[in-house]
Formats: structure tokens, C-alpha cells, sequence
């Protein structure tokens, strides 16, 4: 996705955030199929994902996955929880105050790592375990944000997400 051309109205409106973001929280996940690791700070490499991830050393359009802290309420009560843990969604970030959807297509830093937003993160057929029979579909349209890693840094807990003008 492509944004419009700059000075257009839809342009602006697509590039203009009441905003920035925070991180949340941070997980990585070290191998297919092994509980998340919750951590306060991460390296993320360009051209690669988060060290310690099993997507650390490159994996394209899913270097980073960031999902939505507004969404976790949603995703627990259609998912028929009180709540759901960051880690069972097997996302890398959870961030809150900035829509991560509105990232895709265009750059934007995350502490010191610029990044860009690739794809939604759509659901696996895992989230039936994790959230129970329905989990796949409380997921969907919340999943969060795929993005590759343009300039690798420290990403931590508490750091701004920001849009960054290409």
C-alpha cells in the first residue's frame, strides 16, 4: 500500500496522528512452538527481526510483529476471556496510543530502530489452542502489524512509536 501523493488531502489525513505511540511490552519468541519470552529491551537488526527471536536473522516482511493494546480487551472478550496475556498472541510489541494498522505502508521508528509496516498480521490456526475453540476468528482484524527492519537499534519498553515522513 502506497500512500497518496504528498499534499493531497487523503495524504495528509493518512500521515497525521493525534500522537505518538508507546511500546508496552516486548516478547521474543526463540524457537516454533516454545513459550514467548517477556524482556524489557531488544536489538532489533536491519534486514532481520529482534535478537533472540526465531525471526531475528531475517525473515523479510515479518522482521517485527506489533499488535494493538487496545485490541486485547476486544480479542479477550470475543475470545470468552477476562483478559489475555501479551505473550499468547505471539506478537514481538505491544503497543498502545497509535493505530498499527495506520503504519502499514510507511515508515516509522520505534526507539531507535526505523521500521516499515509490511502486512497485517493475520491469525494462525494456533490461536484455537491459545484462545480456545473461536480464537482464530476473535483474532482476526485485530492481529496487529507485520513490519521489516530498516535500520536496526534498541527497542524498549516505554519507547515512542512514531510515523517518520519518507
Amino acid at each position: 500500500m502506497k500512500l497518496p501523493p504528498p499534499g493531497s488531502d487523503l495524504h495528509r489525513l493518512m500521515t497525521r496522528f493525534p500522537r505518538a505511540g508507546q511500546v508496552r511490552w516486548i516478547g521474543l519468541r526463540p524457537a516454533r512452538d516454545v513459550p514467548m519470552r517477556e524482556v524489557e529491551t531488544a536489538q532489533a537488526s536491519a534486514g532481520g527481526g529482534l535478537a533472540g527471536d526465531r525471526y531475528g536473522g531475517g525473515s523479510g516482511k515479518r522482521g517485527i510483529t506489533l499488535i494493538q493494546a487496545e485490541h486485547l480487551p476486544a480479542i479477550a472478550a470475543l475470545a470468552g476471556h477476562a483478559q489475555v496475556a501479551p505473550a499468547t498472541l505471539r506478537r514481538n510489541l505491544v503497543v498502545s496510543g497509535i493505530p498499527v494498522i495506520a503504519l502499514k505502508g510507511v515508515r516509522f521508528r520505534v526507539g531507535e530502530a526505523l521500521l516499515e509496516g509490511t502486512d497485517s498480521c493475520d491469525p494462525c490456526s494456533r490461536m484455537e489452542t491459545a484462545l480456545g475453540p473461536g480464537g482464530y476468528n476473535a483474532l482476526r482484524g485485530m492481529g496487529g502489524l507485520c513490519a521489516r527492519v530498516l535500520e536496526g537499534g534498541v527497542v524498549r519498553v516505554g519507547d515512542a512509536v512514531q510515523w517518520v515522513d519518507a
